[in-house]
């Protein structure tokens, strides 16, 4: 089974966790069975591994999300990258090119596109094998997953089948209602599009070349930004004649507000929180190393982390989006390839920084024209190695690395630095690459 996972989203409705680089798939709120936090996109990639050992997954993303993805679910998953943010039908395009002409997979082979951050459970992704063996049994050119409704929702778009068979024919599309002509729909039989559908992969090559002009992979690339912006469902679904639906029953959920979200935590809070017996539905996401005190709320979430605080009735809490618009700040932390970075204090002239180094890796070999670094190693083992020079740091070592100078660090065990910037223009673009030394 060959699986698209749809990485986007811009992470602003889970503020203050998320952000451009961490978006809400990356945060951590799902205790798994050894008592550690896992991702959506954690969660996902597991339960699709669960079902089918065998599938063959790759993400479509965009670059801000990469080292974010690698971090997670590790170096050797395969990533398809957009260079730039043009709607999902470029990014499916771009994808199923990658598949064939990187992957080498077959124009014959189905695929399933999933969203990857839905809440769901073990006969989500069994009804998605079963999507993939229906696309490829050729009656249909696209199969959809409808989810049966569960109430007159205004945030998704309808699919209205023919009959009310397991596979049915579909009739028509609906953009997202009002509540009365969402109650109208589900009396008609409709199903929710969930952004989950099945093809051959040729079928999708075709229709690419129908809209994109480009000879490949590599050509397509090149003019992504060209492109034009353009859905999934204008471009292909709306206009498609031999179509089906398959009915999915089970638990279906968006988490992409923090009242959904917090309905499909496990526990009230998660970090140093404390609610007394007067709280009511209240959920806590803590990433400061501080305690939260919540007393005598119903109703709310609070969430703090090093990019703010959030303190909203649950309802409310939908609406985030226009007051996060308005807020500019430097993004707190982010995951790497390599670990993590948290940011400690700014100033004009000073930058510190907490830096994590996951065991055996390292950053890239770089140099800033105008700033100068300072390395306190708090924690661990490795080498750092400053032009062209390798020493072992261990803990309560201290690097100094003057502006101009080639730096990077290798963690042998888990390394922990906290890194001070100095300098009258820090910037995230005053960083230059190299090759790596040794």
């Amino acid at each position: 089974m060959h699986i698209i996972l749809l990485s986007g989203g811009s992470g602003k409705r889970l503020w203050p966790l998320s952000n451009d680089i961490r978006s809400k798939q990356f945060i951590k709120l799902f205790r798994t069975g050894d008592g550690e936090y896992e991702s959506m996109v954690q969660r996902m990639y597991r339960q699709i591994m669960a079902v089918d050992p065998g599938a063959q997954v790759t993400i479509a993303t965009s670059k801000t999300q990469v080292s974010s993805i690698h971090n997670q679910l590790g170096g050797e998953v395969s990533v398809c990258v957009e260079p730039c943010r043009r709607d999902t039908f470029p990014a499916i395009a771009l994808a199923s090119v990658y598949l064939h002409d990187v992957k080498k997979v077959s124009g014959e082979e189905p695929v399933v596109v999933c969203p990857v951050d839905p809440y769901v459970e073990r006969d989500y992704f069994e009804a998605v094998k079963r999507l993939g063996e229906v696309a490829a049994g050729g009656e249909a050119n696209l199969v959809l997953m409808g989810m049966e409704p569960t109430y007159p929702s205004e945030k998704y778009g309808y699919i209205i089948p023919a009959d009310k068979g397991p596979v049915s024919r579909v009739v028509t599309f609906k953009e997202k209602p009002d509540k009365q002509t969402a109650e109208e729909y589900i009396r008609q039989g409709a199903l929710w599009n969930g952004g989950v559908f099945a093809y051959k992969l040729g079928y999708l090559l075709q229709k690419a070349h129908e809209y994109l002009e480009f000879e490949g992979y590599e050509d397509l690339f090149a003019k992504y930004s060209e492109v034009p912006k353009i859905s999934f469902d204008y471009a292909v679904a709306e206009k498609e004649k031999q179509i089906r639906v398959m009915r999915f029953n089970g638990e279906w959920k968006d988490l992409g507000t923090w009242n959904t979200l917090t309905e499909a935590m496990e526990e009230a809070c998660v970090g140093k929180a404390i609610l007394n017996e007067e709280c009511r539905n209240v959920h806590v996401v803590n990433e400061l190393d501080v305690p939260v005190l919540c007393m005598g709320l119903e109703d709310v979430v609070v969430s703090a982390s090093p990019e703010g605080i959030l303190v909203s009735d649950k309802v409310q809490s939908s609406y985030i989006k226009p007051f996060v618009d308005e807020i500019d700040q430097q993004i707190m932390f982010a995951e790497k390839s390599w670990g993590s970075f948290r940011v400690l204090d700014a100033t004009e002239e000073s930058l510190t920084i907490k830096v994590t180094l996951n065991p055996g890796n390292k950053m890239n070999y770089h140099s800033h024209e105008r700033r100068d670094e300072v390395w306190n190693v708090i924690s661990g083992q490795g080498r750092s190695i400053i032009d062209g020079v390798e020493n072992k740091v261990k803990t309560g070592d201290v690097i100094r690395m003057q502006a101009g100078c080639r730096h990077t660090v290798i963690a042998d065990t888990e390394l922990k630095i906290i890194e001070i910037q100095l300098g009258r223009e820090i910037s995230v673009s005053d960083k230059q690459k190299y090759e790596w030394p040794i």
